[in-house]
């Protein structure tokens, strides 16, 4: 692994992000976002899988009531949580690794800035809490995007071949706990926002686990 420049990083968010924080609501028109699609493989687990699996995270309507509650919350919010999201690789060389140019080893702003318009929907999604068939499928092709089998392709980045897997459910706790602030800023009840909370990070949790499916060996997932 090439050595971590923090000051490559930042000029590389400097010359992608916009100067104003201003709130933009992302556009499903972004490239490379394509839930719902019917281009999109039918992922290899079932909506009895799914149900299985939210019965061992514990998941419940409850949660689900939880997350759709901080959709009108953090609507307004995807960018500044992505700037905290996207801080906390920048501080990261492990993670920043994923981003870079495979030849130099310098962060790639042109993926970061794509990654990143895909990222602020992601969030609208999980808060979202539509579990059917298309979000199944729209999961399993995430999944495939972080490994090898389809990584860079939809960007055509020259990056580094894919994200090893030991990171993604990793980051159920960065992404969850710098969250909770967002959640509380518009003035939800206490009980609320630890309900939301919650409901994010088995959701987190889930949708990570459900990427882990390249990685697993034929019968073992």
């Amino acid at each position: 692994m090439k050595p971590f420049n923090p000051a490559l990083l930042a000029l590389a968010l400097a010359t992608t992000l916009p100067a104003s924080h201003a709130q933009q609501q992302p556009s499903p028109t972004v490239p490379g976002y394509a839930y719902g699609q019917r281009t999109l493989a039918k992922a290899p687990y079932t909506m009895a899988d799914l149900k299985a699996l939210q019965a061992s995270l514990l998941f419940t309507e409850e949660d689900v009531k939880a997350l759709r509650q901080s959709k009108a919350i953090l609507a307004d919010q995807t960018d500044a949580v992505l700037d905290v999201w996207y801080g906390f690789v920048a501080s990261t060389p492990e993670l920043v690794y994923f981003f870079s140019n495979a030849k130099t080893g310098k962060p790639d702003g042109a993926y970061l800035e794509a990654v990143r318009k895909r990222f602020a929907l992601w969030i609208l999604d999980t808060a979202d809490a539509n579990y059917d068939q298309r979000w199944l499928d729209w999961q399993y092709e995430i999944g495939l995007r972080h490994n090898r089998v389809k990584k860079n392709k939809t960007d055509d980045a020259p990056s580094v071949a894919q994200i090893n897997f030991r990171y993604i459910p990793a980051l159920t706790i960065p992404v969850t706990t710098t969250l909770k602030p967002f959640l509380a800023k518009k003035g939800a009840s206490a009980a609320d926002v630890e309900k939301m909370h919650a409901a994010w990070v088995k959701s987190v949790l889930m949708q990570s686990i459900l990427w882990s499916q390249p990685y697993i060996k034929d019968g073992e997932f």
